[in-house]
């Protein structure tokens, strides 16, 4: 036979089924820390993140600056070649 410690704890139902009638909320510290600790980390991950982005989006914006200068170059460049091969002839 099933004694009293194999049974499930007695439940208030109507608590349980109306939850507007409870308004004492009970938090598990445990679940809490970890939660709260989560929330932590999260925060800090997604900072380093943007931090990341941030200079990374600098970086892609010098990278693009460059590029941009240098085919400005080449082409004034060979804009100067040809007049020059142009007045030559």
């Amino acid at each position: 036979m099933a004694s009293s410690e194999d049974t499930f704890p007695v439940v208030d139902a109507d608590r349980e089924l109306n939850h507007d009638w409870n308004k004492n909320f009970e938090v598990d510290p445990v679940s809490s820390e970890m939660a709260t600790s989560l929330e932590i980390k999260e925060k800090a991950e997604a900072a380093e993140k943007q931090k990341k982005m941030g200079k990374k989006d600098a970086l892609q914006t010098l990278k693009s600056t460059i590029i941009v200068s240098g085919i400005i170059v080449a082409v004034c460049g060979a804009i100067f070649a040809i007049t020059k091969k142009l007045k030559e002839k």
